[in-house]
């Protein structure tokens, strides 16, 4: 693996500096790297220093990325989504794992550098879009790191067989035992949470479960939830996708749920979702919950709308929260960068530090908040200590020659 410096690039203290890169860590950060002759030295051009984005929640194997432009056609419930999708999924005309390939290069150039993506699995699909969604994945190995979830999208309970289909996925290329609404969509909470964990326990697997119920009905279920996972043994194994229900409840049962979560170590992926009131993700993180974000969809048959862009998505999450000074715009790039590598659980080793994986881009901005609030594509992306997508401008030059013209 080649060394790889950069210089000119603005860091989280606000100062111009440099990072060195040896076998794939960070080994220097600081105003001033020394570097051997002849190795090559890229400009950052004042760019924002930023660990790699984590897309914690996503569904590549759903996109029309590379597709024409396809008019919404579904109803406006979730079950109408969901045989709307089975309806016309076979009929996109490009593959899974095409399809999921598209998004995923999209999303490397856009920075981000891992990512959980849920993976239907039901009756009818069997395990065809996890082991799509697994090949497009090891085509770009190297380039950035996904966890697959298989998520039982039509239901566990309501469709018989599914149950079994989530046992085998994981060995076809999840890593992840999804779970849906177990009460306002399959109808009983506590025998889908029942096989949900079931699964995971037999299979040393993470859990991470859709609830879209909201109110007091979704509240209990995170109850539930946090009580599988104390008793399980399963604390920062566990993850609730969406979670409307905090948004939903006064601030009194919020600072409840939120320390019932904290206690049990569940984390809360949350999308920004349009349509629904938005979680308080500030009293979650005071109260130590794992909080997250991520693309949800990204222009598919659930929705027109996405770029493959977790600055924008944090920018998303900003404009929910109603936020506009740095320090809650900073909240959301760290919710979108460590919050979700907590919560993915590849925290140690991630971050800029020296020793760190050199998992990071340049932004072009001059600080966190400007990064989010004016959201574009990364200046350079490095995953692993190798450059995997980088924009026009940003040069390699001798080190020899970059510190002569330093010294002008």
């Amino acid at each position: 693996m080649a060394d790889l410096h950069i210089c000119d690039v603005r860091l989280p203290d606000a100062s111009i500096g440099c990072v060195q890169v040896i076998d794939g860590l960070i080994t220097d950060i600081a105003p001033e790297v020394e570097h051997a002759d002849g190795s090559p030295v890229l400009n950052g051009n004042g760019g924002y220093l930023i660990p790699g984005l984590v897309d914690a929640h996503a569904h590549v194997d759903k996109t029309t990325w590379g597709l024409p432009y396809r008019p919404h056609s579904a109803g406006p419930t979730l079950l109408d989504l969901t045989d709307n999708e089975r309806r016309v999924r076979g009929r996109l005309g490009l593959t899974v794992e095409d399809r999921a390939r598209a998004l995923l290069t999209e999303c490397i150039a856009q920075g981000t550098t891992s990512m959980r993506t849920h993976v239907d699995v039901d009756d009818e699909n069997g395990l065809e879009s996890v082991e799509g969604v697994a090949r497009a994945v090891r085509s770009l190995e190297g380039q950035i790191d996904v966890q697959i979830v298989a998520f039982p999208q039509s239901g566990l309970l309501r469709r018989p067989g599914t149950a079994e289909l989530l046992e085998k996925s994981l060995s076809a290329g999840a890593d992840i035992v999804g779970g849906l609404d177990p009460a306002g969509f399959d109808r009983d909470p506590v025998a889908h949470l029942s096989r949900v964990f079931g699964i995971a326990e037999r299979h040393g697997a993470p859990v991470d479960i859709h609830l879209h119920d909201g109110g007091e009905l979704g509240a209990w279920q995170l109850e539930l939830i946090a009580e599988n996972a104390r008793a399980r043994g399963m604390s920062g194994q566990v993850t609730v996708s969406h979670a409307f229900a905090l948004g939903d409840v006064g601030v009194a049962r919020q600072h409840e749920l939120a320390e019932q979560l904290a206690d049990s170590g569940v984390g809360i992926a949350t999308v920004a979702p349009g349509g629904h009131a938005m979680i308080p993700i500030k009293l979650l993180s005071e109260h130590g919950v794992r909080v997250c974000c991520g693309n949800d969809g990204v222009r598919d048959l659930w929705g027109p709308f996405g770029t493959g862009s977790m600055l924008e998505r944090a920018m998303l999450v900003a404009y929910r929260c109603g936020f506009r000074r740095d320090e809650d715009l900073e909240l959301c790039l760290d919710i979108a960068t460590r919050g979700g590598a907590r919560v993915l659980g590849i925290e140690s080793g991630y971050g800029l530090a020296k020793g760190d994986r050199a998992d990071f881009l340049v932004a072009r901005a001059q600080s966190a908040a400007e990064a989010v609030s004016r959201p574009e594509r990364p200046l350079l992306v490095v995953k692993a200590g190798r450059v995997v997508a980088r924009q026009d401008g940003v040069e390699a030059t001798p080190a020899a020659r970059h510190r002569e013209e330093s010294r002008r």
